[in-house]
This record gives structure tokens, C-alpha cells and sequence, in this order.
């Protein structure tokens, strides 16, 4: 998961960069891009996702794109647009996992002006044990509450092995909710805060030290996040 701040004003000079020339090309390297996103209430923040089969193939695949001729080409253009591009998470599918759905069918280089409405919830969690309570125990209430598919990750503890591009210390648990727009966003978060078996995770979370971050994203033209779910998948009833 990478986060950058981008100077004031210059998010779309980037995807003039990125959607036509990065995705086919660090595909092409052996890396697979999920979603990509502008941060509604940070208009020059992009947010997005790109998986590795593994660490050594992780290694190799951004070898290849780094040193190749692609991005040399357009490196430049792109890092004018950065004020900040190491704020990345490395992370692994949780146990059990927790998969994004089908993907969106990706569109041609364009505009961001999708209404699908994106949730990326952060935690960053003191010890292993809550992390791997909140991916077990904690899951099943979120989804029930918010009525979607949540997708969810944790922290890769291997080596980050291209150190070229650094990586944040720390153990996260990440989640990713897709709703079709904001109207569906706000009745899904009306129910997590009424409902009593997600508000016993929250309070042990922050009693525990933990702390989160939401950020709602809007995704762009070539994002391949997870298609709207139109209906719940479980009752969404208070437990």
C-alpha cells in the first residue's frame, strides 16, 4: 500500500504519467496493480496497491521495472509531481485470509471522477496478538456492521528485500471496503457506530494503545479495485 503527498495541485500530472506508461509497464516486470485512488479529503494525496507471488519474485519484478527503460524515461516527470513517496506499507494476506472480490473492469487513461466510494481503514497495533485478534475475532463484526466485503491485510514481517524503496516500521492492519457511493458509505458507518460488538473491538483496540486512520478514497480511471456489492452479504444486525 503506497501513500504519496504530491505538490499542491499536480495529482492529475501524475496519472498523465502513471495510467498511460506504470501500470502496463510494472505489470510487464511481474507485478500485479490493484486499486488506485485519490484521497477525497486530500486531493493531492495517491493512494494505491501493487501485489509481488513473493518477496524474492517482489525483488525481481522491481528490479526489472526500476532499472528499465520505461521508467528512466519517465522518472523525471513523475517525482517533479512528489513531495513525499515513503509512506508504504508491506504487507500479506491475513490468517485466514480476507481477499479482495472480483475487480472492476479497469478503463482507458483518463479523469478521476468515479462515484464509487473506497474506505482504507489503518491500525497500527502494538503486538502480534491484537493484530491477530482484530483479523480473526474483529473481522466478521466489521463486515457484518458495514454490510460489505471487507478485505483485510497485516504486516509482511520478512526483510524488505529492495531496500531502494523503503518501507514503514511498525505492525498494521489494513482494510478495504467498497461502496457504490457516499450515500451507501454513510448508512454502512451509521451501523458500526450502533452496533455494540464492534464498539467492545474499538474500546479494546484503544485500551490496548492502538490506533487508526480512515481514509476515503475515490478511485481513478484505471483503478482495478473490487466491484460494489449492491446488498449486504449478512444481516447487517447489531450483535
Amino acid at each position: 500500500m503506497r501513500r504519496y503527498a504530491l505538490r499542491p495541485g499536480h495529482f492529475d500530472d501524475l496519472q498523465r504519467v502513471f495510467q498511460p506508461w506504470f501500470i502496463a509497464g510494472q505489470e510487464h516486470a511481474g507485478m500485479r496493480l490493484g486499486g488506485q485512488f485519490r484521497d477525497r479529503n486530500d486531493p493531492d494525496r495517491f493512494v494505491w496497491f501493487r501485489g509481488f507471488a513473493s518477496m524474492d519474485q517482489r525483488r525481481e519484478a522491481l528490479e526489472s521495472f526500476y532499472s528499465g527503460p520505461l521508467w528512466q524515461a519517465h522518472r523525471d516527470a513523475a517525482n517533479a509531481t512528489m513531495i513525499d513517496s515513503d509512506d508504504v506499507l508491506l504487507l500479506r494476506p491475513t490468517e485466514p485470509d480476507h481477499r479482495p472480490g472480483v475487480s472492476v473492469a479497469t478503463g482507458q487513461p483518463g479523469p478521476t471522477v468515479d462515484p464509487t466510494w473506497v474506505v482504507a481503514l489503518v491500525w497500527s497495533l502494538p503486538t502480534a496478538d491484537l493484530e491477530a485478534w482484530l483479523t480473526t475475532a474483529g473481522h466478521p463484526i466489521l463486515q457484518r456492521a458495514l454490510g460489505v466485503p471487507v478485505a483485510m491485510w497485516r504486516t509482511e514481517p520478512a526483510e524488505n528485500t529492495f531496500p531502494r524503496l523503503p518501507v514503514r516500521d511498525g505492525r498494521f492492519v489494513v482494510s478495504l471496503t467498497v461502496f457504490r457511493d457516499g450515500e451507501q458509505w454513510s448508512m454502512a458507518a451509521a451501523r458500526l457506530d450502533d452496533d455494540p460488538g464492534w464498539r467492545r473491538i474499538a474500546d479494546r483496540l484503544s485500551d490496548a494503545g492502538a490506533t487508526s486512520k480512515v481514509s476515503h478514497l475515490q478511485p481513478t480511471a484505471t483503478s482495478g479495485h473490487p466491484v460494489p456489492t449492491a446488498a449486504p452479504p449478512h444481516p447487517a444486525v447489531a450483535g
